[in-house]
């Protein structure tokens, strides 16, 4: 694996964690639902910053075939730090490609006037009405500097398709929002050639 991945992976990764109180960010709703045939159940909902969480995933490539990935603490899993796609929360009244468009340069300063709806899917519809957008972006073109809010810490790397590869089968790549567009991006992509 290339260093320059080693050592995003090794500056992001957790080494310590402290318990905190309960922040505001997440929050839990209880619901009563009765059901057409008479039936009552008894549901949570995750809502994320008081929103129900719905994010968009772009498959960036840039104009000379390599792709942009980010590298990311994700503090709960076994490496603590994260490789995937740049990816993050749709705004109020925002449309999903237009927040895939200011995600992908927020996360990297790159920009694609080519971005292909490659559909949507709810993240845990048993608690949570989050819906996810996937997009392919291609022609990528480098036109600023990352734009990271205040709590973000995203290293991006442009790597090749053998070094995805490699990240995807030694288990880096292990988000199925990640792992799911790559692999609708590769066959899209190659029914087009």
């Amino acid at each position: 694996m290339r260093e320059e991945i080693i050592k995003a992976l090794e500056e992001l990764k957790t080494i310590c964690m402290t318990k905190q109180n309960r922040n505001k960010f997440l929050s839990i709703e209880s619901y009563l639902c009765k059901l057409n045939n008479g039936e009552v159940i008894k549901r949570e909902k995750i809502l994320k910053n008081n929103k129900d969480g719905s994010a968009v995933v772009v498959y960036p490539i840039t104009e000379d075939g390599k792709i942009i990935i980010a590298i990311e603490p994700r503090v709960f899993t076994a490496r603590t730090v994260g490789v995937g796609l740049p990816a993050g929360y749709i705004e109020e009244g925002e449309e999903p490609i237009v927040a895939a468009r200011r995600e992908l340069m927020e996360e990297t300063g790159y920009a694609s006037d080519d971005l292909i709806n490659m559909g949507s899917f709810y993240q845990d519809q048993g608690c949570s009405a989050a819906f996810n957008h996937y997009f392919l972006a291609l022609n990528c073109k480098k036109v600023g500097e990352q734009k990271l809010d205040p709590s973000e810490f995203i290293k991006y790397v442009l790597v090749d398709n053998n070094e995805l590869e490699e990240l995807l089968n030694n288990g880096y790549i292990t988000g199925l929002n990640s792992a799911y567009l790559i692999e609708k991006g590769r066959s899209y992509v190659r029914r087009k050639k």
